[in-house]
């Protein structure tokens, strides 16, 4: 009897069914917590799984007991391409981001962070709203042109964990969304900021704003409609925004009044949270392998060297005891199945012997029948009851109890002289 499959065994298999080729292509991520508890690390994994919506697993719920082959196990049935992990010790707060399948992994140091809902209570106007975390954001780096192969790591990381915009066929109303990230020079840090995008039409009134963005407009103070259009107020972004923000459209958008080769200003909104991070360490594989940068450690070539070839000598172990794991289970595998193959033998003998047993009752069977048989025509044909000992096969009978004979011991008398 097999054993029987469960039901997420069986959900597993549908996961891709039907899937876009342009989800699949899409880079996805894991984000969760580890180290120390508490509530401030929990409300910043949170905001940055939003930062990270939609390609992203927004209510993944994580254990003690889980471990990062556990991610690992199940990542490329989800397509996940990289791992954040928020850690807390007692020396502060770390974020590592990790390339699937095999690294290479970024150790940043959280120097202070901003959560999402304290940065919204901050502003004046907040813009929030569901709608914008439909699409993924788009990516903005400043500053990372300088020299070393960090920046250059650090810049395509960040680049790689979102998808790639494809200017022919991209609709600029998707874009709601954008992460900013600048590079300070001076203090080597990283300031993340995350907006939400508004796109507003210029050279109206504040009127006529309100008319091409069908808001109810309030006529109380004007004796006639054309009062009210034609009052000299600026519109807000007029007197707000800066003719550097000012943009002409490529294509129509969603929103109303921003039209194809219209001037439209862009606003940003911000949403949160706000983090400043310094890259501290690079590692060549996933959370291990060879140190390929340090912020604070430097070592000589000869240390190096003397690193890596401890780190060959620990591999070659790590094949050798493979091997001999696999050299036991093979053997082990030939000693189930030897098992198995007696088992099966023993069983058919068993069969065999049992198929004989019923072979040979059903030929005593036969015997007795034919006996009866003829007992049954010598008395239709002669017409008496024949003799007891005329049909009964004389082997195996045994002998009449008086023609045993029975021998008695003789007892010897001594004499007593």
């Amino acid at each position: 009897m097999g054993h029987k499959k469960g039901r997420c065994v069986k959900r597993n298999k549908q996961i891709n069914v039907g899937e876009k080729e342009e989800l699949v292509r899409a880079p996805h991520s894991f984000v969760f917590h580890r180290g120390l508890p508490g509530d401030h690390i929990v409300e910043l994994t949170k905001d940055f799984r939003r930062v990270m919506e939609p390609f992203t697993a927004s209510s993944l719920k994580i254990r003690k007991k889980n471990t990062i082959k556990d991610f690992v196990s199940v990542a490329g049935i989800f397509h996940i391409s990289h791992i954040c992990i928020f850690t807390k010790t007692e020396l502060g707060m770390y974020l590592k981001l990790c390339r699937l399948p095999r690294g290479p992994t970024l150790t940043f140091k959280i120097h202070n962070f901003s959560l999402a809902r304290d940065v919204v209570s901050m502003l004046k106007k907040q813009m929030v709203y569901e709608e914008a975390y439909k699409n993924a954001p788009l990516v903005i780096l400043n500053n990372f042109s300088g020299e070393g192969m960090q920046l250059k790591l650090i810049s395509s990381t960040f680049q790689n964990m979102f998808p790639t915009i494809n200017l022919t066929t991209i609709n600029l109303s998707t874009i709601r969304r954008c992460v900013c990230l600048n590079y300070n020079t001076t203090s080597k840090t990283i300031d993340f900021r995350h907006y939400a995008i508004k796109i507003v039409p210029t050279g109206l009134s504040r009127g006529v704003k309100k008319l091409v963005q069908a808001k109810v407009p309030n006529l109380s103070k004007c004796e006639d409609i054309s009062d009210f259009l034609t009052k000299p107020t600026m519109s807000e972004s007029e007197a707000e925004d800066d003719e550097i923000s000012h943009v002409t459209l490529p294509q129509k958008l969603s929103s109303r009044g921003n039209h194809a080769n219209s001037t439209s200003a862009i606003r940003l909104y911000e949403l949160g949270p706000r983090i400043t991070l310094q890259l501290i360490k690079v590692e060549n594989g996933l959370l291990d392998g060879e140190i390929l940068f340090h912020e604070f450690i430097h070592k000589t070539e000869e240390e190096k060297l003397t690193i890596r070839k401890k780190r060959a000598k620990k591999q070659k172990l790590k094949e050798k005891r493979r091997k001999i794991q696999e050299e036991n289970k093979r053997k082990k595998e030939i000693q189930k199945q030897e098992h198995k193959e007696k088992s099966l033998k023993g069983i058919q003998k068993k069969r065999e012997n049992d198929m004989l047993l019923q072979k040979i009752a059903k030929e005593s069977a036969e015997e007795s029948k034919l006996e009866d048989d003829d007992v049954q025509y010598y008395r239709e044909e002669v017409g008496e009851e024949p003799d007891k000992d005329l049909f009964q096969t004389k082997i195996g009978t045994k002998r009449p109890q008086k023609h045993i004979i029975k021998y008695k011991s003789k007892k010897i008398k001594l004499d007593k002289s």
